[in-house]
């Protein structure tokens, strides 16, 4: 089975993560060249803020790229526009004055970049959690969204001074509710990652079939030790019974017989559960020609370590 080509997304994720490592590289070797030269002049501050700037927005750019294949992927989009205006105008700021951050006479091009910033990091910070979107538990779907809420909040109310020049946000208790959605994020931020981890333990616990229904991609199939792959019931050490489908060679080591019945019944079985992107899970069902799911999973599972 060949590899799928890479995909543009994953090409942008390399060169993001690329130049978030070059640009880190560059500004430290500027450091260490300015503390053992002893000198630091306007020219080397300009490289330094450079690269830190580039950094940045590939270190937002990766976190906008982790929904672009998915449903939400307008936000995506969006974020990365953010961080594409914030730093275009940081870069302004640094290379467009005689000095370091004197390129911006009325103001405009900063406040640009204090209210894009804002955006990007809010988006970034919701698309890392919309990871979470694809998750059925009510809890988790609940939590998601007052989180995401609480973030919407807090990048209001944060931008909103930045665009009337301080008219909004004068008072005291605008910035106690401030604080009540920071917390209300905050606390999603750290809970929701942590409660889907302790959920989907649970979930994988007392499953009873080889397959589980899957809207969203996910297969799941049973596979007893010693190079047998199976879908099917968990066999009982007393009282085996033989898995609905299964890959068995004559070998031990797996056939092409999928869907026959294993003979080997005195080997305890083991989960398998593949989390697949909708793309693949279409790509899947086409392979399997009428076949169940797990079976032409095990198929392709065994011709890939095969040709491995």
């Amino acid at each position: 089975m060949t590899a799928p080509a890479a995909s543009p997304v994953r090409g942008a994720r390399r060169a993001m993560i690329v130049a978030v490592v070059a640009s880190l590289l560059v500004a430290s070797l500027c450091g260490i060249v300015a503390l053992l030269g002893g000198g630091f002049g306007d020219l080397q501050a300009r490289i330094v803020a450079t690269t830190l700037i580039v950094a940045a927005f590939g270190t937002s750019a990766l976190c906008h790229l982790a929904v672009v294949t998915r449903a939400v992927r307008a936000l995506g989009f969006a974020g990365l526009a953010a961080s594409v205006v914030a730093a275009g105008a940081a870069l302004w700021l640094v290379w467009g004055g005689d000095g370091l951050l004197e390129g911006d006479g009325d103001g405009s091009v900063l406040k640009s970049l204090l209210v894009a910033t804002i955006v990007a990091i809010s988006l970034a910070h919701a698309n890392l959690l919309l990871l979470l979107a694809e998750r059925r538990r009510t809890v988790i779907r609940a939590g998601l969204g007052l989180t995401l809420a609480a973030i919407a909040v807090v990048a209001t109310m944060l931008a909103l001074p930045v665009i009337t020049d301080g008219e909004v946000g004068d008072s005291e208790w605008y910035w106690r509710w401030f604080g009540v959605a920071g917390i209300v994020d905050a606390l999603g931020t750290i809970a929701l990652p942590v409660l889907a981890l302790v959920l989907r333990g649970r979930g994988h616990e007392p499953a009873a079939t080889g397959t589980r229904p899957a809207s969203g991609g996910n297969t799941a199939t049973r596979a007893p030790a010693h190079g047998t792959a199976s879908a099917g019931a968990r066999t009982d050490a007393a009282e085996p019974t033989a898995p609905t489908a299964a890959v068995t060679g004559s070998d031990g080591a797996g056939g092409d017989g999928v869907g026959s019945p294993s003979t080997t019944s005195d080997v305890a079985p083991v989960r398998i559960v593949l989390d697949l992107p909708a793309d693949l899970v279409a790509r899947l069902d086409a392979a399997a020609d009428g076949q169940a799911r797990d079976a032409a999973a095990l198929r392709v599972l065994r011709n890939a370590l095969v040709q491995d």
